[in-house]
């Protein structure tokens, strides 16, 4: 079979080998990947700029992948060959509250991730995809979609009526916008393309801020929300936007923390106090965040957005598509 190792950090140091299939173990299957698709934490472990340190040595990186599985180990009852599946983030964070056993099972990053025609997997660290979706779909939810699950819907508990703010639009961003339009709510969109805030419109974005022409968006978004603030904003934007969040939210409001696009930094802890918000930093989510979403994105017929697919031996390029930052939604690598 073929993979990708990471021995050093670089994009272009990206080796392309070949190994033997592996074999599934007691308890463990044994997975023929069909696609995976591109984070920006992907991005920053390849290039040696991941917050959580240096890659291991000959690293497989990815953490989002489908496939079906062809083959499984004895004692496995929850999936068998022939069905459609996904890995999920951290392979031992199954439900309840993170921890730091769960932490250390990362995918692509703690641990070997999906960047290979075959892979194997613990069964619980598997979840049945959506029967509607291809495998390219499919692809794009274990991190961006479990990710803005748990923030719209497990941390601020957004309400039909209610306003969310989403900052871009990658990943997360986009599938947050979906899935607060399922709930009901409205959602402003900020973008630096005007193009690209015309494509959130389309998929049910109220409004758009652009963040060049508008620097100072959170007061454009105090404006559209008749001077209260908006219920929800998912912030991806780290210290370059957070204070400007923390003006833009309303009273008791809600700021779902996940990423760190524009650096980090200090943060002064007055506002959140003096408006009562709740902070949640969002670190993807457990197996049961992952079903609760696919049983949703089943019954609304609710497709990922993919900007881009590249082929397997184009691998390096999608991860310089993805620094080129002129994607919309999700990169995706079709494993031929």
């Amino acid at each position: 079979m073929k993979l990708y190792r990471l021995n050093q950090p670089g994009i272009d140091t990206l080796a392309l080998c070949e190994e033997e299939v592996p074999r599934p173990g007691p308890g463990q299957a044994l997975v023929r990947v069909r696609a995976t698709s591109l984070n920006y934490r992907d991005l920053m472990t390849v290039s040696g700029r991941y917050a959580r340190g240096a890659p291991m040595a000959g690293l497989v990186p990815l953490s989002d992948g489908a496939g079906e599985v062809v083959e499984v180990g004895a004692g496995v009852t929850r999936v068998k060959a022939g069905d459609r599946v996904a890995g999920i983030f951290m392979q031992r964070w199954v439900a309840g509250r993170i921890t730091p056993e769960a932490s250390a099972s990362a995918l692509g990053g703690a641990v070997h991730g999906m960047m290979a025609e075959y892979v194997v997997l613990d069964q619980d660290g598997l979840v049945h995809v959506p029967a509607h979706l291809s495998f390219e779909e499919a692809a794009c939810l274990p991190c961006a979609a479990v990710t803005a699950w748990h923030a719209v819907v497990e941390h601020a508990r957004v309400r039909a009526g209610e306003t969310v703010l989403v900052q871009g639009t990658g990943g997360v961003s986009i599938f947050a916008l979906q899935f607060a339009r399922l709930l009901g709510a409205r959602v402003i969109a900020t973008s630096s393309s005007d193009d690209k805030l015309l494509r959130a419109f389309s998929l049910g974005a109220s409004d758009g801020i652009n963040y060049r022409a508008a620097p100072e968006w959170q007061a454009e978004a105090v404006r559209l929300t008749g001077g209260a603030g908006v219920d929800e904003i998912v912030e991806v934007g780290g210290a370059g936007t957070f204070a400007r969040s923390l003006d833009a939210v309303r009273l008791g409001g809600c700021i779902s923390m996940i990423g760190v696009l524009t650096g980090a930094a200090e943060v002064n802890p007055v506002g959140i106090m003096r408006k009562s918000l709740s902070v949640r930093g969002i670190y993807v989510g457990s197996r049961e965040m992952f079903e609760d979403m696919n049983r949703a994105i089943g019954l609304h017929g609710l497709r990922p957005v993919i900007d881009r697919v590249f082929p397997f031996v184009e691998a390096r390029e999608a991860l310089k598509h993805m620094q080129g930052a002129s994607h919309f939604g999700k990169i995706v690598i079709r494993h031929d």
